[in-house]
C-alpha cells in the first residue's frame, strides 16, 4: 500500500516538472528535483539574473504541487481519524468488548498516510534547499538594497518558504503527533541531517580554537625572538591572531548550520558608519591604542607618568591603560588621554642621573666638602663608574653655600641609592663637623619710652 503511494506521488511530481517543462521553456535545472546542491550551484554560476528569476518559477511551482500533496496527505489522516473515532464508540450491545469493526483497516491506512507525509515532508525539504540555492545565487546577481536586505522580488519567495517550511504537531492526536517527530528525527532530511550539521558546527568551531591557540602560541614563540616588540604589542597581535581565527570559525560554523552568513556581513558593513558615529569617543581611544603600540612610548611594568597618573603600568587594551599607584590604586587611564598629552617614561632607560642639593654654612671649608662628598659616592656599590658622577658647588644661597651631587645608577637602584646617599652624607657631615644650615631670621625689640 505504501509503495502505491510513494509511487503516485513521485508520478505527480514528474508530471509537474514535464507541464514545467512546457511553460518555462529556460528552466534548465528543475527537471531532476534530486539534483545535488552542489551541481545545481555550478549550473546556476553562468546564469543571468533573469534566467534564475526562471529557475526560481520553476522550483516554486514544484514546491506548490508538492505542498498540495501535504495538504491532501493531512486531510486523510484527518478522515481516517474521524474514521477510527466513530469505530470506537462504546456499544450497548453484548459485543461491547469487541474490537469494532473497520477499527484495524482505518488504523492501516493511517500508518500508511502518516508514512506519506513523512516522504512528502522530506521532499519539501529538497526542494526548498533548491529553491533557496537559487535565490541566494539571484540575490549574489541583483545585490541587496540600500539597509543590506534582500530586495523584494527576491523576498516574496522566502516568505512562501517561510509559511511552508518546518513541521506541524497536532498534540490533540498522540499517535500523529508521535509519528511526525519519530519520522522527522529519523528523516535524512530532518533530524539526521540537523545532527550532522550540528555536529559539523561543533567540529569547526573546536578546530578553529584549538587552530587559533596553536597560531597564538607560534606567533607568541617568533615575537619573543624579536626584543625590539613591545610586551603590549606582542599581546594585542596574539590575541588578535587568536580571535580572528576564531571569528572565522563561527562564520565558516554557521555555514555549516546553513546560516547564510552573506546578509550578515552585508549588515555589519551597512550599520558600521551609525555604529562608528554613536562610538566616536570610543574609536578615538581605539586610534590612540594602536599609535601607542607602533610607537612605544612605554610598556608593561614602566613607570610613567601620564595624565597627572603616577605608577606602574599593568596592562593596556586598544581603549583603556590601567595603571598601579605607588600607593596600590589601580587606575584605568582612557588611551586618548595618554595620547593627547605629554607621556614621561621614568624607567624607560636603563640608567639614570640622581640628582641631590646640600647645603653647607658660609663658614665651612668648601674643599673639605667637595672631598667628602666624592668620597660618599665613590664608596657606594650602586654608583656607576661610567658615566662619571659629578659634585660641584652651584650656588650661593641666602643661607647655604649648595653643592650639587650628581651620581648616575641604574634604574631600578635610582631610590635607594637617594635615600642612601642622603642618610650618608647627613652622618659623614655630623663626624666631619660640617653644618647644615637652615633659613635664619634676625628679630630686634626695639623699646619706646612714653614721655
Amino acid at each position: 500500500m505504501m509503495t502505491k503511494y510513494i509511487k503516485s506521488f513521485l508520478y505527480a511530481t514528474f508530471l509537474g516538472c514535464f507541464l514545467l517543462s512546457g511553460s518555462v521553456l529556460s528552466a534548465a535545472t528543475s527537471a531532476n528535483p534530486q539534483i545535488p546542491l552542489d551541481e545545481l550551484k555550478i549550473k546556476l554560476a553562468p546564469m543571468t539574473s533573469k534566467e534564475l528569476f526562471s529557475e526560481a518559477d520553476a522550483w516554486f511551482a514544484l514546491l506548490k504541487t508538492t505542498m498540495h500533496e501535504l495538504s491532501n496527505a493531512k486531510l486523510e489522516v484527518k478522515e481516517e481519524n474521524i474514521v477510527l473515532k466513530s469505530a470506537t464508540q462504546p456499544a450497548d450491545n453484548a459485543e461491547s468488548s469487541k474490537e469494532p469493526a473497520g477499527t484495524e483497516k482505518a488504523s492501516a491506512d493511517k500508518e500508511v498516510s502518516l508514512e506519506k507525509i513523512a516522504t512528502i515532508r522530506e521532499h519539501r525539504t529538497v526542494l526548498i534547499d533548491r529553491l533557496s540555492a537559487v535565490l541566494d545565487e539571484i540575490t549574489h546577481k541583483i545585490g541587496h538594497t540600500a539597509e543590506g536586505k534582500e530586495k523584494e522580488e527576491v523576498l516574496a519567495y522566502r516568505r512562501y518558504i517561510k509559511t511552508v517550511g518546518g513541521i506541524t504537531v497536532d498534540v490533540s492526536d498522540t499517535k500523529s503527533a508521535t509519528a511526525t517527530i519519530i519520522s522527522w528525527a529519523t528523516s535524512k532530511e530532518g533530524g539526521i541531517r540537523w545532527s550532522k550539521n550540528i555536529g559539523w558546527f561543533l567540529l569547526t568551531v573546536l578546530g578553529f580554537w584549538l587552530i587559533g591557540i596553536l597560531l597564538s602560541k607560534l606567533a607568541s614563540k617568533a615575537l619573543n625572538l624579536a626584543s625590539h616588540t613591545s610586551v603590549i604589542m606582542k599581546k594585542f597581535i596574539v590575541d588578535t591572531i587568536r580571535r580572528v581565527v576564531i571569528f572565522i570559525g563561527l562564520l565558516v560554523g554557521l555555514s555549516a548550520l546553513e546560516v547564510n552568513v552573506a546578509p550578515l556581513l552585508a549588515i555589519i558593513g551597512a550599520t558600521g558608519f551609525v555604529v562608528a558615529f554613536a562610538l566616536q569617543d570610543t574609536l578615538s581611544n581605539f586610534a590612540s591604542g594602536l599609535m601607542i603600540m607602533f610607537y612605544r612610548p612605554f610598556d608593561v611594568d614602566d613607570v610613567v607618568d601620564v595624565s597627572g597618573v603616577v605608577g606602574k603600568v599593568k596592562s593596556m587594551t586598544l581603549v583603556t591603560t590601567t595603571i598601579m599607584t605607588p600607593d596600590n590604586k589601580l587606575m584605568v587611564v582612557p588611551n586618548n588621554s595618554i595620547w593627547g598629552n605629554i607621556i614621561t617614561n621614568v624607567t624607560g632607560s636603563k640608567v639614570r642621573r640622581v640628582d641631590l642639593v646640600f647645603g653647607i654654612g658660609y663658614q665651612d671649608d668648601i674643599d673639605k666638602v667637595q672631598q667628602v662628598l666624592e668620597e660618599i659616592l665613590g664608596q657606594h656599590p650602586l654608583v656607576l663608574d661610567e658615566p662619571e658622577s659629578r659634585v660641584r658647588l652651584h650656588e650661593l644661597a641666602d643661607s647655604s653655600v649648595n653643592f650639587i651631587c650628581r651620581p648616575w645608577v641604574k634604574t631600578g637602584d635610582y631610590w635607594t641609592v637617594y635615600w642612601e646617599v642622603t642618610r650618608n652624607v647627613k652622618e659623614r657631615f655630623d663626624a666631619e663637623g660640617i653644618s647644615i644650615p637652615f633659613p635664619q631670621r634676625d628679630v630686634h625689640v626695639f623699646e619706646h619710652k612714653s614721655e
